[in-house]
């Protein structure tokens, strides 16, 4: 299930919101990355980064403004070279195959909602001046949906799998608490979301 064995367009036709949202994180990183080498290195300021910025960035303060989207769109939102590889990485193991058990829509409302969800509590109970942005929160919901299976429906797993991503799981829950720079709980809300979601997103799914 993890090993990714398609060529790039097959890759696509199977999975295709995972496409999609690898798509958008990296043409968001790309934009904002040659717009601040542009300004940096050439003098030339555009303001596209500086505008993604202001649109894309999760921030309590706007958000309690009215800026409502910034629940959603930190999800797709990365500025350093290491948070898009490892957060587009992840998605690209893991997605593929919770889209195909679940199906395009329903693994789409799984991931942002599982962002969102972790946006939500974050802005509640998180200062006015707390700022994130990531997928990191949603790749944890992957995870809390791949242990709902764990727990309840092994049918769709194989022994094997289940036994590699409890390893993952574990491994990445303590990185969590280790790595500095970290919305720990960001992660444990992400990952809640996902448990809280996966009932709902799997109801009658057969194997």
């Amino acid at each position: 299930m993890f090993l990714r064995t398609e060529n790039f367009k097959t890759f696509i036709r199977r999975y295709p919101i995972v496409s999609l949202f690898l798509f958008i994180m990296i043409l968001v990183y790309l934009l904002v990355f040659f717009d601040f080498f542009l300004n940096r290195y050439i003098g030339l300021n555009t303001g596209l980064g500086d505008l993604i910025i202001r649109f894309g960035l999760g921030v309590n303060a706007s958000i309690s403004q009215g800026d409502w989207w910034l629940l959603i769109t930190p999800i797709f939102l990365h500025t350093t070279f290491g948070h898009i590889l490892f957060n587009a990485f992840s998605l690209y193991i893991f997605g593929p195959g919770l889209e195909y058990i679940l199906g395009k829509w329903k693994f789409a409302i799984a991931f942002i909602g599982s962002g969102v969800i972790s946006n939500i509590v974050s802005y509640f109970i998180e200062s006015q001046n707390f700022a994130h942005l990531g997928a990191s929160s949603a790749l944890f919901g992957l995870f809390g949906l791949y242990l709902y299976l764990i727990l309840f429906r092994k049918e769709l797993l194989s022994s094997q799998d289940r036994t590699i991503i409890m390893i993952i799981m574990i491994i990445s829950l303590i990185s969590t608490f280790i790595y500095p720079n970290i919305d720990i709980l960001g992660h444990l809300f992400g990952f809640l979301g996902g448990l809280i979601l996966a009932p709902i997103v799997f109801i009658k799914k057969a194997r």
